[in-house]
């Protein structure tokens, strides 16, 4: 795989960090209540368990909100991200919060060299990274790469059929709704799959002068992505030699992931669908252990 991409979306990601910082993320709160912590994170705080003294990493970690949020659950925390303006800002952030946080700009799969061989009790990815990244198994052996033994891994991210959904209208009457009422009839807009689930060799390419938060244009909108299914993520965790510890998929996730089908719950930060959220995983937690004594 060519690192064209990582020139792309390093562009894409640089121009979406004043759009970011002029609206969302919750950065007022955070410098304002030095015991606030990011919406993901206070999310994923009942499956974190303690954190306190533990060496943690955030990979692909954009303006460090979540970052920060961590470090205050008492973990040391190190941050990476492919973006040197949100390196910048997250340094920025953590300094004005007055929290010593340790950030290098480095793509992910570098970061077993850059960390400069340290090893870590806790490696942490948040919701949006894994889409940024070809190949899956790659991803999982830097992770085992990182951890020392006994440390594991924290992974809430968009379940990957979100991924591949779009809304779409229906245009034509389906025979079972005689027998299921509920199933979106002709005219009305519903979850439709028809972007990949499975990783591809082949990225998708998008152009959007938009972002998932803020108002403004960003000034480099081409992004390269790729899905990777449930199965894959599981498997090139299991194959880089870490233990499952867990596995939990949610209805929500923290933004408007499809305009116009989903509503804000206020009390989470997190959207889900306004009609029959059940039918839609939106974001998954994985958890896993490197083994102490592997056999």
């Amino acid at each position: 795989m060519s690192d064209d991409y990582r020139v792309v979306n390093r562009a894409n990601w640089d121009a979406r960090v004043p759009v970011h910082l002029a609206g969302g993320y919750g950065i007022a709160d955070l410098l304002a209540d030095p015991s606030a912590l990011s919406d993901v994170v206070r999310f994923d705080r009942p499956r974190l368990g303690d954190l306190a003294g533990l060496d943690a990493v955030h990979l692909q970690c954009h303006l460090g909100t979540d970052t920060l949020s961590l470090a205050r659950l008492g973990a040391r925390m190190s941050g990476l991200d492919l973006s040197g303006e949100a390196v910048a800002a997250a340094r920025d952030l953590a300094a004005r919060a007055g929290v010593g946080i340790d950030y290098v700009r480095a793509d992910v799969y570098d970061a077993v060299e850059v960390l400069g061989g340290e090893r870590f009790d806790l490696v942490y990815t948040g919701v949006g990274a894994l889409c940024w990244l070809p190949d899956i198994r790659r991803w999982a052996q830097t992770v085992a790469g990182l951890l020392r033994p006994g440390g594991r891994l924290f992974v809430r991210d968009a379940h990957p059929v979100l991924l591949a959904a779009l809304a779409q209208r229906v245009a034509d009457e389906h025979p079972d709704r005689a027998q299921q009422p509920w199933i979106s009839g002709p005219g009305e807009q519903t979850v439709a799959l028809e972007l990949p689930y499975f990783e591809q060799s082949a990225p998708v390419r998008w152009s959007d002068p938009g972002s998932y938060s803020g108002t403004g244009a960003v000034a480099s909108p081409e992004s390269v992505e790729w899905n990777h299914g449930l199965g894959e993520i599981v498997t090139a965790v299991l194959a880089s030699g870490l233990r499952l510890t867990g596995l939990d998929e949610h209805d929500s996730v923290p933004w408007e992931a499809l305009p116009g089908l989903m509503r804000l719950d206020p009390g989470t930060g997190e959207y889900r669908l306004q009609r029959r959220p059940e039918r839609l995983p939106a974001t998954f937690t994985l958890t896993a252990t490197l083994d102490e004594n592997p056999s």
